[in-house]
């Protein structure tokens, strides 16, 4: 990574390390797009957890009230493993390069897990769990299990991952935007073929051997799902890292510290460097991480509750009782295969839109426009529950339709959401002398931190008006309303070189 060395005052002893590498030659726009590829194995996987596993954690017997605790492991672990991994991976001196090594570490604790997760309710059964109860806790234990490992190894890979597409561009702030508009275009690539594969319902035909006593249809079509998903993210990954071509971190480019540092202070605890690097953040950062905080708590609600409001609130299905629910969710998935062609054709004129608009004034523009959505979907709940259904029981198709619109236009501020953020902080944070592992494990707390407090509240806040999913859109609405005005008469259009000094 080539970051220029500003000198414009005496570098204070508890100032962050600064890396001090060679300029190199620019890195062809083709091989970051190859590098860039490994978004879409990742998102494969992260596109069948949000459109399948809150449904399954509520077929083995959690309620839906409490179906949210189970994703608080995924910011938990990202509050620590991204930063710590990204911090691990600025100083890594690994001869395969700083950040591959992780990166293929955390692909494989992904197939180690997914694995796992697929294979919960044959664990159970295998534990005393019995076929056809309604509460399974053997079952349960095992995909918790599974799932606590899958975050672990989405955080140790994703860091990296941004951090490596950092390093490659340097500190041109175009080539970081196209990177990062790259890396979103990949991960709508990965959202559609996971949620395409989602809302097909004859992998278990396919994959026969799937279909076992303790694990019916729905957990073999997820079982298969997978399967795939293994494929993908082997493949991926492959590509990835055999095109980033990274030096090793040696001597003459090593993070190094100001001479005047004590011992003591080189080596001081991790998190004391992560959180004291924040009294050097300038205004513009701090507003870029309040406006991420409040995108993502408009967001959990939405990525945690999706299918499950197609199931529930439009087709007016319970979990194993009939088969709206999982009508519901297959419809969901399909709606969010459409929301992610939409994420993909963002990404490849976002680069023209930052550039004509400034990122701050797409972003809030962005969210805004999440705002309005979140609202139609209340609307859209207020409605049905106040339409006659056909005797078949399925919902009219204008409320279908209306769901899957507000589904694809929701893809446009994702692939914001995607990309928008980290450019950003990338750009803002090279006279800091931080590495781009650590900027990246910062922007992630901005990230994590509302996760919690969805997780920790959106079931709860849904069961005390009544067990749906409208109470946790509403919050969902006025975060990403606030963000998009705090976005857009905060931060500034045009795009302006970092400061000597933040």
């Amino acid at each position: 990574m080539a970051i220029t060395e500003i000198q414009t005052e005496r570098v204070r002893p508890s100032r962050p390390p600064t890396t001090r590498s060679p300029r190199s030659q620019k890195v062809p726009l083709k091989r970051l797009f190859q590098v860039a590829s490994i978004a879409c194995g990742i998102q494969f996987g992260w596109a069948l957890q949000l459109s399948l596993l809150t449904p399954y954690v509520q077929e083995l017997g959690i309620p839906h009230a409490w179906a949210s605790l189970i994703w608080l492991c995924g910011p938990l672990s990202g509050l620590f493993v991204q930063p710590l991994v990204g911090h691990s991976s600025d100083k890594c001196t690994s001869r395969f390069g700083r950040r591959r090594p992780f990166i293929v570490v955390g692909a494989a604790m992904i197939v180690v897990s997914v694995l796992i997760i697929g294979h919960a309710a044959d664990i159970g059964g295998l534990l005393g769990d019995k076929d056809g109860d309604k509460y399974r806790p053997r079952s349960i234990v095992a995909f918790v299990i599974g799932f606590w490992i899958l975050d672990v190894a989405n955080n140790t890979t994703q860091g990296p991952c941004r951090a490596l597409l950092a390093d490659l561009t340097g500190n041109d702030h175009r080539r970081t935007r196209i990177a990062n508009a790259y890396f979103s275009l990949f991960m709508a690539v990965g959202n559609v073929l996971g949620y395409a594969t989602s809302s097909y319902s004859g992998w278990c035909t396919i994959f026969s051997f799937t279909v076992t006593s303790s694990c019916g249809i729905n957990c073999a079509n997820l079982k298969s799902a997978f399967f795939l998903d293994i494929l993908f993210i082997v493949v991926t990954t492959c590509l990835s890292i055999s095109a980033a071509q990274e030096r090793p971190l040696s001597s003459s480019n090593r993070l190094t510290y100001d001479p005047e540092q004590s011992h003591e202070e080189v080596e001081e605890a991790f998190l004391w460097e992560l959180f004291g690097t924040f009294r050097y953040l300038s205004t513009p950062i701090w507003i870029i991480f309040t406006v991420t905080a409040l995108t993502w708590i408009g967001w959990f609600p939405f990525l945690l509750f999706d299918t499950d409001w197609m199931g529930r609130e439009i087709y007016k299905g319970e979990p194993n009782v009939g088969q709206n629910y999982n009508s519901g969710v297959r419809i969901g998935a399909f709606g969010l295969m459409l929301n992610s062609v939409v994420l993909g054709l963002t990404s490849v004129v976002m680069e023209k839109l930052c550039k004509k608009w400034g990122g701050g004034f797409v972003l809030g523009i962005s969210n805004i426009l999440m705002f309005l959505c979140f609202v139609a979907m209340i609307v859209i709940t207020f409605i049905v529950k106040n339409v006659e259904y056909s005797s078949n029981g399925l919902p009219p198709s204008g409320a279908v339709i209306a769901a899957l619109i507000v589904f694809t236009i929701l893809g446009a501020p994702l692939a914001v959401t995607y990309s928008v953020p980290y450019a950003m902080i990338s750009t803002r944070t090279e006279s800091l002398g931080l590495g781009q592992g650590l900027s990246m494990g910062i922007l992630n707390l901005a990230i994590v931190i509302p996760q919690v407090v969805v997780s920790l509240g959106s079931g709860p806040w849904d069961q005390l008006f009544g067990g749906g999913n409208s109470p946790a859109f509403a919050v969902a609405a006025i975060a990403a309303f606030a963000g998009g005005l705090v976005s857009i008469l905060a931060l500034p259009r045009s795009h302006e070189k970092p400061r000597t000094r933040l």
